[in-house]
């Protein structure tokens, strides 16, 4: 256990069902990002880089890739003695007969008995599918100088999206007061960001209680959050002024990825002192052909380009066949865009072929097109 006795919980058991075939068969934590990267490597490494070295990831849907993908502690620095990262699958039973994790409380009062092993002084819960770069280890100095019982994360949003978001109202000295659950109608545009830093004893207590409530939905926003500002607990607000996304959307997940290719970009992927680990994949190294034209783009190992890309994210081993031209567009691992095809504005998924001389998205159009399924070519 680290010095900080903290210890991290990553809820990584959502369909994401709003990124629509991108999840049908894996999770959306392990969803790629950025060339070379999955979801879930960003709060894994935020975990690393603060000190933190026991983590459990919370899995459920979909989970065979993303069990195996986070097995390997190694890929994080976390695989020293007594740290790691441990895969945790809900244990019990719905009515269904299958395992499931009721709600995100219940995800983590399923697995006191994990927790206790360790006798964590603080207990740290994430989201396990935003964007973002952040040490919680100032966020836990702020938690303890605060003496609160619960620290939440929170970075203002624009106003006509806090609908969309847990919102914290707070008084003049960062107290939450108010919690509202994705409100119509929003007091303030300070979003939760899915990160609370909680003193384990006050939580394992509620916890329990929320266990035996049959009214319950076991869920933190519901539930939880509610019960602690009701109790009088002291709940503060760490407001965070970073980089941060909830690339909940296909048109969030492909800003995320354009915004990579920004000469300042906010979310920098070169910085040697918070860097994020994953899987670096054994492949070639990217491949130009002699008629190749790149501008603004990032191209990821194994890529073969022989055609023309502006303003795009090419992951590993994707390709752009000679006379094919990709703008504003993410191609996802495997993605193939053949001979004189021209795909703007969207976001290819893994493996899928775009035929030759065929003509995918529109650059006058405000929705990012997904593309799932091949694309027949002209004949």
């Amino acid at each position: 256990m680290s010095q900080n006795s903290m210890l991290a919980m990553i809820l990584a058991g959502g369909r994401g069902s709003r990124l629509k075939d991108l999840t049908n068969k894996v999770a959306k934590p392990a969803v790629s990002f950025g060339g070379k990267y999955r979801i879930i490597d960003f709060p894994l490494s935020n975990c690393a880089n603060s000190g933190i070295d026991v983590v459990g990831v919370l899995t459920q849907y979909e989970s065979i890739l993303l069990n195996s993908y986070v097995a390997v502690s190694r890929r994080w620095g976390l695989d020293s003695k007594g740290s790691g990262v441990f895969v945790l699958p809900p244990r019990e039973k719905a009515d269904e007969g299958f395992n499931v994790y009721r709600g995100t409380a219940d995800a983590i009062s399923q697995n006191i008995d994990f927790i206790d092993s360790y006798n964590p002084e603080y207990l740290l819960i994430l989201s396990g599918d935003h964007i973002y770069k952040m040490n919680y280890d100032e966020m836990l100095a702020f938690h303890k100088a605060q003496k609160a019982d619960l620290t939440v994360g929170v970075r203002p949003v624009p106003w006509e999206e806090a609908s969309r978001f847990g919102i914290m109202n707070t008084d003049e000295e960062g107290r939450i007061v108010e919690f509202q659950e994705k409100p119509k109608e929003p007091k303030s545009n300070l979003a939760s960001m899915g990160i609370y830093i909680f003193t384990w004893k006050a939580l394992r207590k509620v916890l329990i209680a929320d266990m035996k409530d049959p009214d319950s939905t076991h869920d933190f926003g519901n539930d939880v959050i509610p019960n602690f500002l009701n109790s009088g607990k002291k709940l503060v607000a760490y407001k965070f002024e970073g980089y941060w996304k909830d690339v909940g959307t296909i048109t969030s997940l492909w800003e995320a990825n354009m915004d990579l290719l920004g000469k300042k970009s906010p979310l920098n992927m070169n910085d040697p002192t918070w860097k994020i680990y994953t899987d670096d994949a054994s492949t070639l190294p990217a491949f130009y052909g002699k008629d190749a034209v790149v501008d603004k783009a990032y191209i990821t190992q194994g890529c073969v380009v022989e055609g023309e890309v502006r303003s795009s994210i090419l992951f590993t081993g994707a390709q752009v066949k000679p006379g094919a031209k990709v703008v504003d567009t993410v191609l996802m691992p495997g993605a193939v865009v053949e001979e004189g095809a021209v795909v703007t504005r969207a976001l290819v998924a893994d493996g899928v072929v775009i035929g030759k001389g065929a003509v995918v998205g529109s650059a006058d159009s405000k929705e990012i097109e997904l593309v799932a399924k091949r694309v027949k070519g002209v004949e």
